[in-house]
């Protein structure tokens, strides 16, 4: 698996990633937006074997394809089951031409500064050469940010670029994720904030490598331009947070080079009791929408 065609797609290709990469903490609410209820399963095996299903049946689809989704960010167990008879991640490169990419994060700390750092990553460098030999390009980590507390992003920023260069030094590029709630009272002096620190971090990062940003589309339209400019920065995406697909696509337009990263505006109005047909088409129209925003 060529991790030079991996990271030109990821360069230049014209698309977005698709977030699959709900963990078990999202996964009920994911299931349920599906249209299965949690009174559907009764143990956390047969509810991971229903939301593999769902992300099989998407990267499966006809319109699932690096024409248009140039990568996809899977959940562990994903990258551990297969898809279409093949390893999952092997699948979605050699079948489809997208590439792959590991959530690696176990979740958040309680709140303290204003934001919500990762938890440890028990058994990190086993899961990196894990991931590497399943062939994943990259990772993906996911800290928050609720208010405009100085110290606490800068704690955030700190603790990304630190894991970033772990993931670095196993040959695999990470998506460093510090989410500014869109709730946030204060979002907009809080995304200014994480610039400012997210440049200074970049500084870090060895000469002649590379990491990319998965950032909330910010307040105000261009913010980050810098961040897309940057000489150590492969590619800037953006998170939905929350924001309708229609919304969500509507403010990331208005960001140029920045491109979606999108997880429930993604799946918004699937449904596990459609048929192929309907699914495929749903899907076909999200992923035109999506991919317009993207290349706007």
């Amino acid at each position: 698996m060529s991790t030079d065609a991996m990271r030109t797609q990821m360069e230049t290709g014209k698309g977005f990633i698709a977030a699959l990469d709900q963990s078990g903490g999202s996964t009920p609410k994911a299931l349920r937006l599906y249209g299965i209820p949690e009174d559907a399963y009764g143990s956390e095996a047969e509810m991971f074997d229903l939301i593999h299903a769902m992300r099989a049946r998407i990267a499966t689809a006809p319109a699932f394809t690096g024409a248009k989704v140039i990568g996809a960010i899977l959940f562990e167990m994903t990258m551990d089951r297969e898809i279409g008879g093949k390893p999952s991640a092997r699948y979605l490169w050699e079948d489809k031409g997208v590439v792959p990419f590991l959530k690696i994060d176990k979740g958040l700390e309680a709140e303290a500064n204003g934001v919500q750092l990762m938890k440890q990553i028990p058994g990190l460098s086993a899961l990196l050469d894990r991931a590497a030999a399943a062939g994943i390009f990259g990772t993906k980590e996911r800290s928050v940010i609720n208010a405009a507390n100085a110290g606490g992003i800068a704690d955030v920023v700190a603790q990304q670029v630190d894991l970033g260069l772990e993931v670095l030094d196993k040959g695999l590029v990470p998506i460093l994720e510090p989410e500014v709630n869109i709730k946030a009272p204060d979002k907009a002096v809080a995304e200014e904030i994480l610039l400012a620190e997210l440049l200074k971090g970049l500084e870090a990062v060895p000469e002649g490598q590379k990491v990319m940003l998965k950032l909330s589309i910010p307040s105000r339209a261009g913010l980050y331009a810098p961040l897309i400019a940057h000489s150590k920065v492969l590619r800037v995406v953006a998170l939905s947070g929350g924001y309708s697909r229609e919304e969500a696509c509507a403010r990331l337009a208005e960001n140029h080079g920045m491109i979606a990263s999108f997880s429930r505006a993604l799946t918004e109005g699937l449904s596990a009791q459609q048929s192929d047909a309907e699914f495929d088409t749903a899907l076909a129209a999200a992923i035109d929408a999506i991919h317009a925003a993207s290349v706007a």
